[in-house]
């Protein structure tokens, strides 16, 4: 399961700045602990929250039953457990770190950041599925790693008819994963050989009317 990070954080901000009218209806899809999708309930709005791992959702409904909050989690892969459904917001936190086995899926705790090994095996998806599940004026807000391509994702968004943009930023040091396969990262153009950071940015794409 993953624990909030500053990921997490960066996108709660965004989540921060968005006006959500009375009784919104909202998706955190890849919930995690479902600290986004508690947030949202907090402003009263109607929140689903979805996620792969069976630990993620029982951690989230015990979340949301100790703070009071009505969110109801799912258990499974995106969009699957919701796609008759249309939302006022998607909320999205994918895995996004280039992974050297890109042979196989993720396994473990791994499928919380592992994306292939462009980190676009879960973007590419989202940005392809979500936009039919927005309202007309509904907004998906994703958070990603600056070395999977966000050019890509604006691109995939704008395709499918949204208004799409980076709205946040934020740099970061580099966590234990990406330590750990900085040499590779390297060798192929993702990280230069003096950089000890990563880019985290957030993506607004909205349907219009």
């Amino acid at each position: 399961m993953y624990a909030p990070q500053d990921d997490t954080a960066l996108l709660a901000e965004a989540l921060a700045g968005e006006a959500l009218r009375p009784a919104a209806t909202v998706l955190d899809v890849g919930t995690g602990s479902g600290a986004l999708a508690l947030a949202a309930a907090r402003r009263g709005a109607r929140v689903t929250a979805v996620d792969v791992s069976r630990r993620a959702v029982w951690t989230t409904r015990l979340n949301a039953r100790l703070n009071r909050l009505p969110v109801r989690a799912l258990r499974g892969n995106l969009f699957g457990p919701v796609r008759e459904r249309t939302f006022d917001l998607i909320l999205a936190n994918p895995p996004y770190v280039p992974a050297p086995q890109a042979g196989h899926a993720p396994r473990g705790r791994s499928r919380a950041w592992d994306a292939g090994r462009d980190g676009r095996l879960v973007l590419d998806r989202i940005c392809r599925d979500a936009p039919a599940l927005l309202r007309p004026e509904g907004v998906l807000l994703m958070v990603q790693s600056a070395l999977s391509d966000p050019g890509r994702s604006l691109d995939l968004l704008r395709t499918a008819g949204l208004k799409a943009a980076v709205v946040r930023r934020r740099w970061i040091g580099l966590g234990p994963v990406l330590r750990r396969r900085q040499d590779w990262l390297r060798a192929h153009g993702l990280l230069g050989p003096a950089d000890e950071r990563e880019e985290l940015v957030v993506i607004r794409a909205e349907r219009p009317v």
